[in-house]
């Protein structure tokens, strides 16, 4: 059963990604980033709900996502490579803009992630 692509600030992931716009979100095989209790591997995730915050946007533990080991990590920069995915621009889109905002543009756009700029 295929779900609507909807516009849905609880469906911004910790990290920024969309999971409204995600193929296995929206085949209902995955209930999205905060509903995912199966999700104990991901260190972000953790550390949000550790911290009571709904994503990285609102952590004033270090300036902006650049210094976080954790959110810049190996298995990440590999992520944004290969997916030209941009999860910083998302995470100060969700600062500048708000959850609501992002998640409209996420949605409008079909986008899991924003994408990098080619140089």
């Amino acid at each position: 059963m295929n779900k609507e692509m909807v516009i849905d600030k609880k469906l911004v992931s910790f990290c920024g990604l969309y999971c409204g716009s995600c193929g296995k979100y929206l085949k209902g095989k995955c209930s999205g980033c905060a509903e995912n209790e199966k999700a104990s591997w991901c260190k972000i995730r953790k550390c949000c709900i550790e911290k009571g915050i709904d994503s990285c946007a609102e952590c004033d533990e270090y300036s902006g996502v650049k210094d976080c080991k954790m959110f810049d990590n190996f298995v990440a920069k590999m992520f944004e490579f290969v997916f030209r995915s941009d999860r910083k621009a998302g995470i100060r889109m969700i600062k500048n803009s708000g959850y609501e905002k992002y998640a409209e543009y996420m949605a409008e756009n079909k986008l899991i992630s924003l994408k990098k700029k080619k140089n």
